[in-house]
């Protein structure tokens, strides 16, 4: 995850081939045990999504069947993004940075993408102009998506170490993130997956690409994973437009907890 403790050797290039080789039989184990994860996550049940639930887009009020637009499969990136939050998440900002890109490309394999909030659609509208962004964006201010897929809390059960991750642990804010995956089945819509905490760096391909290099993520050291991230418009200044950081662990709160992996709250492993 970050810069090892010391520093690997320098050897010649038959040594540094031998080496490689031999941690090419790991990579692929890897690769076969994700393709094989894969295989059997398509095989899960699915849920009936009995709710009717209608989003505030762009264009007017959405239904969730209406967010797959004219494709069968549907992919929902809980965006954290509190109704009196002055901007989104900058860890979820992060990810989505890695997404329009892939638009086109889900799009011709039957894959629809929508982002979902709390925030009113006044707010997501402003700060998806300010990103750049054009992935479809709806809010969720006046139904209770994100209470039903496990991303919003009230202070009463942040409390609670069971609130998160199919309760298998707690959370130190009111918003999460997450993704959610629906299917579209004759007139139904089925929930198929959700995946939570690290789940969510499938989408960052930063992360890739910094596992690769010598310092890793280079994390250890901040009071928690995600601190270095900003808004892709704020890295010259870092500032932050909601002083209290409602979107991050407490420095307090972290100072207590052994350090763990990155995700957009990063106590979530």
């Amino acid at each position: 995850m970050s810069a090892t403790a010391t520093s690997p050797k320098v050897v010649s290039h038959q040594e540094w081939l031998a080496a490689r080789k031999q941690f090419l039989k790991k990579e692929k184990d890897l690769t076969r045990l994700r393709d094989e994860l894969g295989r059997e996550r398509r095989e899960l049940p699915r849920e009936r999504v009995e709710k009717q639930y209608v989003f505030d887009g762009h264009n007017g009020k959405q239904s969730l069947a209406d967010l797959f637009g004219s494709r069968s499969q549907l992919i929902v990136y809980h965006f954290m993004f509190g109704p009196d939050w002055e901007e989104g998440c900058p860890s979820c900002s992060f990810g989505m940075d890695h997404t329009d890109g892939a638009l086109p490309h889900l799009a011709n394999r039957d894959v629809s993408f929508a982002a979902v909030s709390r925030a009113p659609i006044a707010k997501i509208e402003a700060f998806k102009k300010r990103m750049g962004w054009h992935f479809n964006w709806v809010s969720s201010y006046n139904n209770n998506f994100n209470r039903d897929f496990g991303v919003s809390f009230s202070k009463e059960e942040m409390t609670r170490n069971d609130i998160y991750n199919f309760g298998t642990s707690g959370h130190p804010g009111e918003e999460a993130p997450g993704f959610s995956v629906f299917e579209k089945s004759r007139n139904a819509v089925l929930h198929t997956y959700s995946t939570y905490g690290r789940g969510v760096e499938v989408g960052i391909h930063t992360y890739a690409l910094l596992d690769l290099v010598p310092k890793g993520r280079d994390e250890d050291g901040l009071y928690f994973p995600m601190a270095w991230v900003r808004h892709h418009d704020r890295y010259q200044d870092g500032r932050l437009a909601d002083a209290a950081k409602p979107y991050w662990p407490s420095e307090e709160a972290s100072k207590v907890q052994e350090q763990k992996p990155s995700s957009c709250c990063a106590e979530h492993a």
